[in-house]
Parts: C-alpha cells; sequence; structure tokens
C-alpha cells in the first residue's frame, strides 16, 4: 500500500466507528476526536450509548440510515469478520482495522468485493504521516 492508496481512503468523509468509546482515554475515542477535527464525519457505533460527542450513536452498522464511507474498526479481532460482513451489506466503501485487529478471512472478503481493506494499523497515524 502506497500514499496514494491512503489518500484514496482520507478523500472520504463519513466515518463509523465500531466500538468507539466515550472514555477520553481509549484510543477509539482520541482517534475518532482526532478525526472529527480533522473535518471528518465521525459516527458512533456502540449498542451502549445514545451518543459521544453530542453524536447519536448506533447500535449496530445495519442500523444507520444514511451510508457510511469508511468503517474503522475498535473490537476485538474475533468479532472482525462479522463487522466486516456488515460494512460490506451496507456499502462501505473503505474498511480500517485499527491496531492489534487482524482478520486474514475479513481481508480475503474485502478484496473479493473490491474494497479498500487495512489491518492492524492506526488511521490517526496514517493521517498524520500523509498531512
Amino acid at each position: 500500500m502506497n500514499d496514494a492508496f491512503f489518500e484514496n481512503i482520507f478523500a472520504l468523509n463519513t466515518i463509523a466507528v465500531v466500538g468507539l468509546s466515550p472514555k477520553p482515554n481509549r484510543p477509539s475515542n482520541y482517534v475518532s476526536k482526532y478525526m472529527l477535527e480533522n473535518g471528518y464525519n465521525i459516527v458512533p457505533v456502540n449498542p451502549g450509548h445514545n451518543n459521544i460527542f453530542g453524536i447519536p450513536c448506533y447500535s449496530s452498522l445495519k442500523q444507520i440510515p444514511f451510508s457510511i464511507d469508511i468503517v474503522n474498526v475498535f473490537r476485538n479481532s474475533k468479532f472482525a469478520l462479522e463487522t466486516v460482513i456488515d460494512a460490506i451489506d451496507i456499502g462501505a466503501k473503505a474498511i480500517w482495522l485499527q491496531d492489534g485487529v487482524e482478520s486474514k478471512q475479513a481481508q480475503e472478503i474485502a478484496k473479493d468485493n473490491n474494497i479498500p481493506f487495512v489491518m492492524d494499523d492506526c488511521i490517526l497515524r496514517r493521517h498524520r504521516i500523509l498531512k
């Protein structure tokens, strides 16, 4: 993956964050806050909360009533495959598994569906490199 690959992803705007925590010390929170502060629309996906950052929170990707560009995953790797399948089902344009989140099977499914896929990497760190 080269800079152009990541630039194409960062040209997208609406990011559904699966596993977004309301706790400021959690990576999902400060990474999402950074992306929000850098002009991205953040859509929290966490069934345990009504809103995060004052933004309505959805219980699953399939509950979101509008289109999503990027699905950013902050959940345990054992949930990656089902999350990627849901991301494909809702028509996500890119899928990003954060640091420590890995699934070769999910990677293959994304590849088979021609969806840009990043695994075990931080969207904040990568964005700062290209900025």
